[in-house]
């Protein structure tokens, strides 16, 4: 494999080979398609079929073999600079369409293929060999960009989370429409301990906060703090002293209102929101495309080809 030693790639490969054995689908149903970055060589090391495309351009092949065979199960693998920099707008219309494919987006906040310049999720101010003084973009976040852009589904998990993300990834291939999840993942050489604040053993309980549709969205090793909304303010809370599981918050993944509350949440005023953010039923583009072509063809046959393509105006070019 061609990864660093101690890259977070290996830990996303192993949950998503665990996922994948336990839908009980067959492995020659499952296309991979990936772009250009670390993130993209996972196709190699996944035995399903796969296609390695170019920078940015993984969603819209992934379109491609949706609509040419619905029976598939497609999976783009992407990073924060391949989906987020020269494949944004790729990105973008993919939500808003809803195809029939998941989307797993490796966050490192940095450029490791490239060694090590400054992506769009980079931080504010970090210093870089592209930004040797200190970026001074503001990054992009990619939760609530899905949203705005109309994602059915948007989930967050960490590369580390073992247990957590292969739940992640189930849920996601259960989903009709397009998944996205974003996974913050860590570059060992380039950017190490980038999400250290949070992400750590010794820290997670008391800095993550797992989002469950209809559950109450508690946290902390005792699990004695929680969210609640003043207005639509949240706001961290103690149990105790008056306070009781009641006045915290109850989660909705229907909610798109929650969905932006808790995209903007992060440490060190909150938790890391992680988990399903968002979801909602929607018919897939490739189901909406089958159905008008079959609404088409009744009302006005299977039509010819080749008369079509002597409809009109036409002309003869000479030699």
């Amino acid at each position: 494999m061609r990864w660093c030693p101690g890259c977070g790639d290996y830990s996303i490969l192993n949950a998503t080979t665990q996922a994948f054995a336990q839908l009980g689908i067959p492995r020659e149903k499952f296309v991979i398609v990936s772009g250009i970055g670390c993130s993209s060589r996972l196709p190699y090391y996944v035995n399903t079929y796969g296609f390695h495309g170019i920078h940015g351009r993984a969603p819209a092949i992934a379109t491609g073999v949706a609509l040419a065979n619905p029976e598939l199960h497609v999976w783009v693998v992407t990073g924060d600079g391949d989906a987020l920099s020269i494949g944004g707008n790729h990105f973008i219309h993919t939500l808003r369409r809803n195809v029939n494919l998941k989307i797993l987006l490796f966050d490192n906040r940095i450029y490791g293929l490239t060694k090590g310049q400054y992506s769009p999720t980079s931080e504010f101010g970090k210093i870089n060999k592209s930004a040797p003084y200190g970026t001074l973009e503001r990054p992009v976040d990619p939760i609530a960009l899905a949203l705005a852009a109309g994602a059915t589904f948007v989930a967050r998990s960490v590369d580390i989370y073992q247990k957590h993300l292969a739940e992640v990834l189930r849920k996601a291939a259960q989903h009709r429409g397009t998944a996205f999840i974003h996974i913050f993942q860590n570059c060992y050489v380039y950017n190490d301990n980038a999400f250290t604040e949070f992400a750590d053993k010794d820290v997670r309980d008391e800095r993550n906060v797992d989002l469950e549709h209809g559950r109450p969205v508690l946290f902390g090793k005792n699990r004695d703090k929680g969210i609640r909304l003043d207005g639509m303010r949240p706001e961290v809370v103690t149990l105790g002293n008056g306070v009781t599981e009641k006045d915290v918050l109850t989660y909705d993944t229907r909610s798109l209102t929650l969905a932006h509350i808790f995209a903007q949440m992060a440490p060190p005023a909150f938790p890391m929101p992680i988990g399903i953010l968002h979801q909602e039923e929607r018919p897939p583009y490739e189901e909406l495309v089958y159905g008008q072509l079959a609404a088409v063809r009744e009302a006005k046959g299977a039509g010819d080809l080749r008369a079509l393509f002597r409809s009109g105006e036409t002309w003869e070019v000479r030699g």
